[in-house]
Parts: C-alpha cells; structure tokens; sequence
C-alpha cells in the first residue's frame, strides 16, 4: 500500500496529522498554484513568506528520507490548481490511498471533497470544529468569554484547581494603558533572508508585481528554527510588558510589544499549545505578570480558537451577511496610505511596508473607519485577507466581519465597536501629528471620526438602539438638537462622498 500525502501552504507542522505513519513508498505532495496566489492579490511578504517556508518545509522533510514530490510555480507542466494538480499527482505516483488534514478555509474543504482523500483532523488546534458545534448548541449567545473559561479548564492553563490564576479569568481591565512618551519599545527580532527566500522574492517580484505590498525589508522567519527564536524573543523582550501596552498605538512603531508570531501559528511553524505552555511558563517563573501571561494567551486559546470555531459552524452562509446594510466602495486611500488622517495613514503604510498591523490598528482604526462609513463588508474582508501576512479566511472573516463590521448582527460582538477620534487619541500619539483635532466635533478641524460617529448612530439608530450596549451613547443622541444632528449628517455625507 502506497500513501499520497498532501500538504498545503499552510500546514507545514511536521506533526501534521496527514504527515503521521509515513512509510516506504509513499510521497508527500506540495503545491505552488496560480489560483491560490492571486484569488485575492496577497500582499507580496505574505506570498514569499509562505512560499519560502513551504520549500524550506520540504527540504526538511527530505533531510528526513521522505519522499517529497514538490510542484513550483515555474513547473511548465503546472496547471496552477489544488484539484488538477492532485489529480496529476495521482496519475503520476497510483497510490494506493490518499490523505490530507482538514484545510483551514471553507472554499479549499469544497475541492478537497472532490479528491479522493481520507480528510483527517487537524489536531495543531486545542478545540475542533465539533466539539466548538457541541458548545454552542442550545446557546442563545455565542460569546467568547464564556467558550474561553471553558477551554481554559479543558486544557489547565492558567489554572490553579478548579479556579483561575489570580481569582479572575480576564484581566482586560488591567491592559488597556496608553504609551508615556519615554517608554521605548524593544526592538525586534527579524531574520535576513536565505538564498532559498531571495529566489522566491524574485519570483513574486517577476509574477506579482502589481500586488499590494512592499517587498522589502523582508524579516519574517520562513523556518521552524527561526520561527521558534521569534517565539523565545517575544517571550524574553516583550511579554513582560505586554499585558500593559497590548492596546496602544504608536507612530513609527508598528510592533511594539506584540508577539508578532501569528503568521508562524497560521501556517504551522509554531503550535498554539506550545506558544500558550511558554507564555504560562513565564508567568509561572516570575518573568512576566500574569495579566501579561493571561492576555496573550486568551488571544491563542480564547480568540483564535472560538474564530475558527464559528467560522466552521456559520459557513458559507456567515459571510453573506450584512446586517447594517453597509454598500460604501472601499476608499482608494486603503490601498495607498494618502489620507490626511494621520491614524488611518500610519496603520496602512505600515501596512503596506510590513504586512503586519496590531489588532487595535486593525479594530479601532482601519476597522473602526469602515465600521462608521458603511463600507461594504465583502470589500473590506477580500482586503484584510490580502494585506495581513497572517490572514487566512477562517481567521480573518470572523474578525472582520463579526468583531470590526458588526455585519452578523451581533453572533460574535455584544455591540458593534465604534469609537470617536477621543479613543484613538487616548490611546495613541497618532493625532498629534494630525491636521485634524480630536475634540474638535464639527467643522474643518474635526477629526471625521467624531461626527461620522454620530452620523452612525443616526442612520442605524433603528438597528442599534435597542442593544442594552448602545444605551449610553444612544441617551446622549437623544439630548442632541436637531440642528446639530442635521450638521452631523451634512458633514459627514459630505466627508464621505468626497472619497
């Protein structure tokens, strides 16, 4: 019996389930396709960071004596997609069975049902897309928080008995404090490319010139070694203060104390058991502090898991949903950075240079922006999906469309997250530099933030008002004289018509 075993871009984890049981005579297949390289355009360190690492993978397993039968995009004979490529591969190797693990994104489950292959769990994750199924049935909310408490039993983290570290699950509250102005971030570990890595940037640079994205400085790890040095930096430099500063936002400095690592997680050099048991360890050691410890590790164990989780129990229906009704084109300043909102530029440039943002760069500016100018939901989740190194459907959508878009009406998010200028300047320096002025709430020093905010809340007042959440902010509207609301809903409409 002979065993074709396929591998994607985004599974290269040597404990990969379809990798299990490897014997004499069976193969592994990989494969560089077109289809999957410009269904959306990819930013091009995404591309060369999964690219590169998908060969480095292969030439690791084949230092192991695996059989690696490695389809590359200058292939003349490739066909340039999953299913043709494996249907090559069958005609080429007769083997006998054939095994994949479980793809991360809805689309490629479609295709892989046509293949002819045993589809096997991915177990790289702590819950899978059942037992997620089992916990929310019956729910009448399928809140985060509570599927976090839950896993955190499941797997002892953080745990003390039966009870949390500490006495409390989240310690959120504690991790929300803006950046002095003398606090200097660290700075970070980034890796110089190989022969192997330059081949593939010339490649993108020659077959995808025209995608987003700078190409250089390239610095992401495309090894396990590598990706593992990441993770002992952030966990040595970083965490300590992590927890404190994990929301602010500051020019220049796009990486602050964040682990940056998420990429390797999504496509397999480092595992979300393994990134949670250092994070705990430190705290255990007295490294770092437990709302450090806590807060990253509810971003692996709460958020990673309970996004992919939903993702796989609203699919495909889940995406074609628009409860605001949000129609706007995507402004053209998304692609290029020219915007005179400083926030808004200094988190696509880095962006573009990168292909890297926080997730409060993410939520609470480029999210927060389209959230309150009704830009239609499908534009903005294909943009987040090509521009993050780290994106990948099954992450990305929820996020994107649950938490920044409020577009499922409330499945994922309490309340949709906007926020006036005051937010980001609390959080940030970004709007010193800014010719607009955050307490200024009309006019042509406003920040847009502030009355597209209001404007928000009237054009979805009948949507909105009722959410326990929105109470607040909707007592305030109420106080709000018409005249006022008319130059909130001028002023806005003419903002947002001259994008």
């Amino acid at each position: 019996m002979t065993t074709l075993r396929i591998v994607l871009g985004d599974q290269l984890t040597r404990g990969l389930s379809s990798l299990r049981g490897c014997a004499a005579g069976d193969t592994v297949l990989m494969m560089e396709v077109a289809e999957e390289a410009a269904y959306v355009k990819h930013h091009k360190q995404k591309l060369v960071l999964v690219l590169s690492a998908m060969r480095h993978f292969a030439e690791e397993l084949r230092r192991e004596g695996l059989a690696v039968d490695y389809v590359r995009f200058d292939d003349p004979a490739n066909t340039g997609s999953f299913t043709s490529e494996v249907r090559r591969a069958i005609a080429r190797h007769a083997p006998t069975r054939i095994v994949a693990t479980e793809p991360g994104e809805w689309r490629v489950m479609e295709m892989m049902k046509g293949w002819g292959a045993e589809i096997l769990d991915d177990g790289r994750f702590f819950a899978s897309p059942a037992s997620f199924a089992a916990w929310a049935g019956g729910r009448r909310q399928l809140r985060m928080e509570w599927f976090y408490r839950d896993m955190r039993r499941a797997s002892g983290l953080l745990m003390e008995g039966e009870e949390p570290a500490g006495g409390q699950w989240n310690f959120d509250h504690d991790n929300r404090k803006a950046l002095p102005g003398d606090v200097v971030p660290p700075p970070r570990r980034r890796f110089a490319p190989d022969a192997i890595t330059r081949e593939v940037m010339a490649m993108v640079e020659a077959r995808f010139s025209d995608h987003f994205g700078d190409l250089e400085p390239f610095g992401w790890a495309v090894t396990r070694e590598d990706a593992l040095e990441a993770l002992d930096h952030f966990i040595t430099a970083c965490l300590p203060r992590f927890g404190d500063y994990q929301d602010a936002m500051k020019q220049g400095s796009g990486f602050l104390w964040h682990s940056v690592i998420s990429p390797y997680l999504n496509i397999g050099l480092l595992t979300a058991r393994e990134v949670c048991a250092r994070a705990e360890e430190a705290w255990r050691s007295g490294h770092a502090p437990l709302n450090a410890a806590e807060g990253f590790i509810r971003q692996v164990l709460g958020w990673r898991e309970y996004v992919r989780g939903l993702y796989w129990l609203k699919m495909p229906a889940y995406a074609e949903t628009n409860a605001l009704g949000a129609r706007r084109k995507l402004p053209e300043f998304y692609w290029t950075g020219e915007t005179e909102m400083n926030c808004l530029a200094q988190v696509i440039g880095e962006t573009r240079r990168h292909a890297y943002a926080h997730h409060i760069q993410r939520l609470m500016v480029t999210g927060n922006f389209a959230l309150l100018a009704g830009l239609d939901p499908r534009e903005v989740e294909e943009w987040y999906l090509l521009v993050y190194a780290d994106a990948f459907e099954w992450v990305e959508l929820p996020n994107t469309h649950g938490m920044a878009l409020f577009a499922d009406g409330g499945v994922m998010a309490s309340k949709p997250y906007a926020a006036s200028g005051a937010y980001i300047d609390r959080m940030s320096d970004y709007c010193a530099s800014c010719r607009f002025r955050p307490d200024v709430k009309l006019g042509a020093k406003a920040c847009p933030f502030n009355y597209l905010y209001w404007d928000f809340l009237i054009r979805n007042e009948t949507k909105l008002k009722a959410n326990p959440r929105m109470a607040m902010p909707y007592r305030t509207l109420t106080k709000m004289d018409g005249a006022r609301k008319a130059e909130v809903t001028r002023q806005a409409e003419a903002f947002l018509n001259a994008l």
